[in-house]
């Protein structure tokens, strides 16, 4: 697909920005990468992503520390004129524990910052003071658990923003080699509940004894046992799985108190909630076999993605007139939905959204140290600014072609 004029021009001072800030985005990937922050801890990704744009603030990036009252989210915001359309940018940068960015956080921060500023150059060399807009760069953070974007919604963080930005890294595909990036308008990412589940018995001797005592481990073992039979009675598309963090003291004393965390997702809200039903009663169930009380701690949920369809379609068409082989669906590639839930789901539910993907080589999967090492690599930045590229060019035609704009809120009305 040819692009058209305004998108060639779009593409020609996008990455003249990217070019510019090329020296500056590799400083704070590495940063990133290198120095891994668990949920609601991301204390140096904060301040770091904060003095880079403390250092452009004379070219109008206004910065917010602490933004919409959490303690490592953040907002660097660029206007120019008066009133327009308003277009925002997601930056992850929470880790995991154990693996560092074992999910390339630290490429999806990057790749939001470079878009964000080749956003803001592009449409203030272009059109000046012609058009009025806004772009926003929201510092997101706790995706890995606790949902930080849940917070800034709460808060006000997305209420006037008509399109919303982000893109993931993957491993490269087995079936597609050459297949650097994709956007996928049929629903990778599923609604997520997580719960933590405490059972609480009697403890007693376990050999002189264990009839006097009431076994919180046998409660976990049992709950266990209902869930694994009924993982066979529901849909490919709904998963369930489970740790257990405490089963126990030592063996000589009946436990008495027990944790597992459970995940359980779906391909929609939806059917979230009944198949969380069919698990709670699992649960239910190991606490009356057994004699043991049971107690729920609940995270925020997460929704399925929506991706804006015009969106989808502008991005792989700006990326392959670009070079970067990109298709519109990689759930075929992967052999179905990605199993996979995010918080973007729920900014999807309050704004048109996009959550792209973008490979990188690597020598494992998601969430292993091998995709640790995979994230920190040159070539995986080099590949994170390709997608910030495709990101930023679809962005300025949200915010300038009143067509294209338009059919944005369609799609994302139509999905409501």
């Amino acid at each position: 697909m040819q692009l058209g004029h305004s998108q060639q021009l779009f593409v020609q001072r996008v990455r003249e920005a990217l070019e510019r800030h090329e020296a500056q985005l590799g400083d704070i990937n590495q940063k990133i990468w290198s120095k891994p922050e668990l949920a609601f801890k991301e204390h140096s990704a904060h301040d770091n992503i904060c003095e880079l744009f403390d250092n452009l603030s004379a070219d109008g990036y206004q910065v917010k520390r602490q933004a919409y009252g959490v303690t490592t989210a953040l907002e660097v915001s660029y206007t120019r004129g008066k009133g327009g359309r308003v277009v925002a940018f997601n930056a992850e940068y929470d880790a995991l524990p154990g693996m560092g960015h074992a999910c390339g956080h630290n490429l999806i921060a990057t790749s939001s910052i470079a878009a964000f500023l080749a956003t803001c150059e592009a449409m203030s060399a272009l059109y000046s003071d012609d058009i009025g807009f806004t772009a926003r760069l929201l510092g997101t953070p706790a995706e890995e658990g606790g949902g930080g974007k849940l917070h800034l919604i709460d808060a006000g963080a997305y209420k006037d923003v008509d399109a919303c930005f982000m893109v993931h890294p993957f491993p490269v595909l087995s079936g597609a080699p050459n297949l650097l990036s994709s956007s996928s308008c049929t629903g990778q990412y599923l609604a997520n509940d997580k719960v933590s589940v405490t059972f609480t018995g009697k403890p007693a001797h376990a050999s002189a004894a264990p009839w006097e005592g009431v076994n919180a481990l046998d409660a976990v073992v049992a709950a266990y046992v209902n869930i694994s039979m009924l993982r066979q009675q529901i849909l490919p598309t709904q998963k369930i799985h489970g740790v257990v963090l405490r089963g126990g003291e030592r063996p000589n004393v009946i436990p008495a108190s027990t944790t597992v965390e459970y995940y359980i997702r779906s391909k929609t809200v939806s059917t979230l909630k009944p198949l969380t039903d069919r698990v709670l009663r699992c649960f239910e169930a190991a606490a009356t076999a057994t004699g043991c009380t049971v107690e729920y701690e609940w995270e925020p949920s997460y929704k399925d993605m929506k991706d804006n369809h015009s969106i989808c379609n502008s991005y792989s068409a700006v990326m392959n007139a670009m070079g970067h082989s990109t298709i519109v669906d990689a759930a075929g590639q992967q052999g179905g939905l990605s199993g996979g839930s995010t918080d973007m789901g729920n900014v999807s539910y309050e704004v048109p959204g996009f959550h792209g993907g973008f490979y990188i080589h690597t020598d494992g999967v998601n969430h292993t140290p091998q995709f640790t090492a995979g994230a920190g690599s040159e070539e995986s930045f080099k590949r994170s600014l390709y997608s910030a590229a495709g990101m930023a060019v679809v962005a300025c035609q949200v915010l300038a072609d009143e067509t294209f704009a338009a059919g944005v809120k369609s799609d994302f009305e139509k999905e409501k």
